[in-house]
């Protein structure tokens, strides 16, 4: 532990960043992290959420505001910062001609691990991210989620209070992605860190965050756990498609009795957000058949962090529906 008594891993207030020539990346957010949370830093690519992890992480001083972390001031006490904080950011610092092994080699060293553990460390930590495999095989060669995967085990050689991960699933595929996910979760729950997640996932916010906060344009537009957020924007939407495409008008009329319009344009299914104790799907069944009204698909869509998205900031998340890369490619950084 560090030596602060501050209750909070992170206390960010007014933090900006303001880059030459352009407007404010980062736009004095205020925000909190407690210890042993996952906090998701949710946000649309250019949003800040990697300018504010350069600034946390002490690799860019920040232009205006106060931050700790572990306890420690980012602009005076960066050597104290660093050391209780381990970083997987979105670029991997890793030497294409040495093997995963030399890099734990290497790593444990710079950062102090006793000579006659390092060698068992550094193994553990390869046998869990899933290398032990390719552990002597040069980086150069890996793919873009291996090199993710050993990023993370060398974040983790000096057992961090805080781990900041900057958008970790980028390039991997579903069973990689997952298994992050889960020691993501292990680290939080049986050894208490701290976890500062960037992320423009839905899916990966939504999974793995105690709390969440959305940053877009350099604000912080909504903050709480996935669950108060979703709650916040309202009942669940309904979505129908007519049978007949030339019934879609009176579909329309039908379902506009139980609430406002809302969901993506589309020419063939008609949406509604259902208003509180409007009855629910089985009222909206009942209506539908009362008309006569035969329906080729009706589903009911639960309040997503995407609607609270849309809600705060009147546009939709770019990675909302994406599917996730392969291991395939190399990852590229992505300036925020």
């Amino acid at each position: 532990m560090s030596e602060s008594a501050s209750e909070w891993a992170i206390e960010v207030e007014g933090l900006t960043q303001k880059f030459r020539k352009g407007p404010l990346a980062v736009d004095g957010i205020d925000l909190h992290v407690e210890r042993g949370e996952i906090y998701g830093f949710l946000g649309p690519n250019g949003a800040g959420k990697s300018t504010t992890v350069l600034m946390l992480t002490t690799l860019l001083p920040p232009t205006g505001g106060v931050a700790r972390v572990g306890g420690f001031d980012i602009a005076r006490e960066g050597g104290r910062v660093r050391s209780v904080i381990g970083a997987a950011l979105q670029e991997a610092a890793l030497d294409a001609h040495l093997t995963a092994r030399e890099h734990m080699r290497l790593q444990t060293a710079l950062q102090g691990v006793p000579k006659p553990e390092r060698r068992a460390r550094g193994d553990e930590l390869i046998e869990r991210v899933g290398l032990a495999e390719a552990a002597d095989r040069k980086v150069g060669g890996y793919s873009g989620g291996m090199k993710r995967r050993l990023d993370l085990a060398l974040a983790l050689v000096h057992g961090p209070e805080i781990l900041f991960l900057d958008e970790p699933t980028t390039g991997l595929d579903p069973q990689s992605r997952s298994s992050l996910w889960e020691e993501v979760e292990r680290l939080a729950d049986d050894e208490g860190m701290t976890v500062f997640l960037t992320t423009q996932y839905l899916e990966e916010a939504d999974r793995l965050a105690d709390r969440v906060g959305i940053i877009d344009r350099g604000k912080i537009v909504a903050e709480g756990t996935p669950a108060m957020l979703k709650a916040e924007v309202g009942e669940p939407s309904v979505s129908a498609r007519a049978a007949d495409p030339s019934d879609r008008g009176r579909l329309v009329e039908v379902l506009g009795r139980f609430g406002s319009a809302s969901g993506p344009e589309d020419e063939d299914a008609a949406w509604v957000r259902l208003d509180p104790g409007c009855g629910g799907l089985v009222e909206v069944v009942r209506a539908l058949d009362a008309e006569g009204l035969q329906v080729a698909d009706l589903q009911l869509h639960e309040p997503t962090l995407d609607d609270v998205f849309l809600e705060k900031t009147g546009r939709k998340l770019e990675g909302a529906g994406e599917e996730q890369g392969d291991e395939s490619g190399e990852f590229e950084a992505v300036s925020a």
